[in-house]
């Protein structure tokens, strides 16, 4: 059930999104599209033209919700087999988007491209990867995935790889390898934006030192405010501004809401963690039983994140990332076409035109061209890093 949204605050921001662009940082779509069976990894098949019942995304809703650009995420689960493969099939979905709806979709690869995508009355359609495993311990994928349009790279998922301990599994490495701190380097060399979302602790603050860009965090939440592990920390909340960086505030409940995520804590590991590839409904409807329904996470719970955030790393450091899935949404944040709620939250928050126009875009564009003005002087300076894992590490 959506949560009530004053009628004046939400026009307001929907005229505010009439002329400013609306930026969101993660959408697994591609994912849902690859697990669709019926679909057999077709964009046409899947048909997004169509209301999803099942599902928050399609193209009706996002044109509701007033999006300029969405980042696709190509998600490969981090134990699936043959992960170079899958990470390929999911970035051609994301091709097949505005090759398929090019009345909705602009293919985009700049950050130039989403004031184009305003202009035009269509959504800039950005792709990333999320989680390095399809790399498969070699550095020769970074620059293919460039060639073929990726310009944001999570460098891992839930499971700590051979290179990059996650937040969500046991560290192995004491955040980065040598090997990973060549991909992080590789990475500002091609112009593509380092994502510290799903890394540990240890990686953010390693990334941070190395870095010869800005980094993001698309999709992360308050530590202090929600103990996920998947959450940022205050310390390097703290270092976010220094580096000139951004955080994007998520839908995720458990990442939202203290209580849900005590729930839930029973259905998880240790680290916060339930597995992609396999069915909980079952336990949850045990755990249901126990303990009655799971708290709701609500939007106005979110913009206290929000707030928190700003609150330690400037105005000029927030985003969005709702990282749509499919899943368990907020009250008042259902589907995609719900973002001008969010706008209008803050907006009766007491947030002015200038902050909104912030977070809904304009930190997350000014970080987008600092990443690509560091790889064009980078590109210049430094010939490609190659090599695999054995190379860097030893093993």
């Amino acid at each position: 059930m959506a949560l009530q949204t004053s009628a004046r605050a939400l026009e307001h921001a929907k005229h505010l999104l009439q002329t400013i662009p609306l930026v969101d940082g993660h959408n697994d779509l591609p994912w849902v599209i690859h697990s669709d069976a019926s679909a057999q990894k077709s964009v046409k098949r899947y048909d997004l033209s169509r209301l999803h019942s099942e599902s928050d995304t399609d193209i009706p809703r996002l044109k509701a919700g007033m999006l300029s650009a969405q980042f696709w995420a190509a998600f490969v689960p981090s134990l699936m087999p043959q992960p170079g493969r899958m990470t390929l099939e999911l970035i051609d979905i994301i091709r097949q988007l505005p090759e398929t709806y090019s009345d909705t979709f602009v293919f985009a690869e700049t950050a130039l491209d989403i004031a184009r995508a305003k202009r035009l009355g269509k959504i800039a359609s950005f792709m990333t990867v999320e989680g390095g495993v399809g790399l498969e311990n070699s550095l020769s994928p970074l620059r293919i995935w460039q060639a073929a349009g990726v310009r944001l790279m999570t460098l891992c998922h839930n499971e700590t790889l051979d290179w990059v301990d996650s937040a969500t599994d046991a560290p192995r490495h004491g955040g980065l390898t040598k090997f990973g701190e060549a991909v992080v380097l590789e990475l500002n060399r091609l112009g593509i934006i380092v994502d510290l979302a799903h890394t540990a602790t240890s990686v953010m603050h390693r990334v941070l030192d190395i870095s010869r860009a800005p980094v993001l965090f698309s999709h992360n939440n308050a530590f202090s405010l929600c103990d996920h592990p998947r959450n940022a920390p205050d310390d390097v909340l703290d270092r976010i501004r220094v580096k000139k960086s951004v955080i994007m505030a998520t839908f995720i409940p458990d990442f939202i809401n203290q209580a849900s995520r005590d729930w839930a804590r029973p259905l998880k590991d240790n680290f916060g963690k339930s597995s992609f590839m396999v069915n909980h409904d079952e336990a949850t409807a045990e755990q249901t039983k126990r303990m009655g329904p799971q708290p709701k996470a609500t939007l106005k719970q979110l913009c206290h994140h929000i707030e928190y955030l700003v609150a330690r790393t400037g105005l000029n450091h927030i985003g969005i990332g709702s990282d749509f899935f499919g899943g368990a949404t907020p009250e008042g944040l259902e589907d995609v076409s719900r973002f001008p709620y969010l706008l209008a939250e803050l907006i009766e928050r007491g947030w002015s035109d200038e902050a909104i126009a912030k977070i809904a875009s304009g930190n997350f564009i000014r970080l987008f061209k600092a990443v690509e003005r560091t790889g064009k002087a980078l590109t210049k300076a430094e010939a490609p890093r190659t090599g695999r894992i054995e190379d860097y590490d030893g093993v």
